[in-house]
């Protein structure tokens, strides 16, 4: 059954900061929560996890309340909330047995993490010592050592290099494979159109786009044209073509009708442009981002 959350709703004062919302995941993998900085999206998260209370609709586990005797879950936080004075340590062994691990499971998995992490060398050092980099990585490490069956991961890339980024996507990827359920925020469309097989976007608590991710790009059509040439065709594009951006090796263009491009390209051929590409393309996920939020 996985998670159901239905007309959930909350109020602060007069105002609905998170109106009728619903999410459903009843098979393992990544659902992604977006919208701009206020739309609602920690709201929606406390409000999953119990840290609030909501003020209407439904919020489940397997049709139960989610609370730690239900679901075992873990919560990356967007804002850090290690301990800087306490030893690396301690603070996961006590958020380890926190999450009902016995000590010598904690012990071993922390190792294990650390490991994994390129942690060792702070292991009994304070956690002021690291870098905002590899806080995040603590973090992380604290929201999925007792592996649990719902995630929530916001920003989880916020801080993180290239090197340390390709360690935390291969561990979601692993993630995954195991079976997590996990909710994903991040601002980095690419990373969600990455992982994401549905999402849901808010603007001002509203939902203004859900459902499956490739079937909402479909929806747009290919009205993304790029051409890689080197050589000069502006005079060879119609008015109804709008140029987005010109680069030193060809062209972004938004068009109307893949009709339109076919024609385009006839008529390039026919003055023996050379192309190196000539590509049609759904809309990018930060494209459909902005149109619907970005106002």
């Amino acid at each position: 059954m996985g998670l159901k959350v239905q007309g959930v709703t909350k109020i602060y004062g007069n105002k609905e900061v998170v109106q009728n919302l619903s999410i459903e995941m009843d098979k393992p993998g990544v659902y992604g929560l977006l919208g701009a900085n206020g739309a609602g999206k920690t709201t929606t998260i406390r409000m999953i996890l119990g840290i609030i209370e909501k003020d209407k609709g439904i919020i489940e586990w397997n049709g139960k309340k989610i609370c730690k005797e239900n679901v075992k879950y873990g919560y990356l936080p967007e804002e850090r909330g290690i301990y800087g004075k306490a030893k690396l340590f301690d603070q996961l062994m006590y958020f380890a047995t926190l999450k009902g691990m016995k000590k010598e499971d904690a012990k071993t998995a922390i190792l294990e993490w650390c490991k994994r992490l390129g942690l060792e060398e702070y292991i009994y050092k304070p956690a002021e010592q690291l870098s905002k980099g590899n806080q995040q990585k603590v973090q992380l490490m604290i929201a999925i050592i007792h592996k649990p069956e719902l995630l929530i991961l916001d920003e989880p890339f916020s801080g993180l290099d290239p090197v340390n980024t390709k360690i935390i996507k291969e561990i979601i990827h692993d993630l995954i494979k195991q079976g997590t359920y996990i909710i994903l925020t991040s601002h980095q469309m690419s990373v969600v159109e990455e992982y994401c097989q549905d999402i849901i976007m808010l603007k001002a608590g509203k939902t203004v786009l859900q459902g499956n991710l490739n079937e909402i790009k479909k929806s747009y059509g290919r009205n993304n044209l790029n051409i890689e040439t080197y050589q000069e065709i502006e005079n060879f594009i119609p008015a109804n073509m709008k140029i987005v951006d010109k680069k030193a090796n060809g062209y972004e263009l938004k068009i109307e009708k893949e009709e339109d491009a076919q024609r385009l390209l006839e008529k390039l051929v026919e003055n023996k442009i050379t192309l190196q590409k000539f590509e049609l393309k759904e809309p990018s996920l930060q494209e459909i981002f902005i149109e619907k939020v970005g106002e």
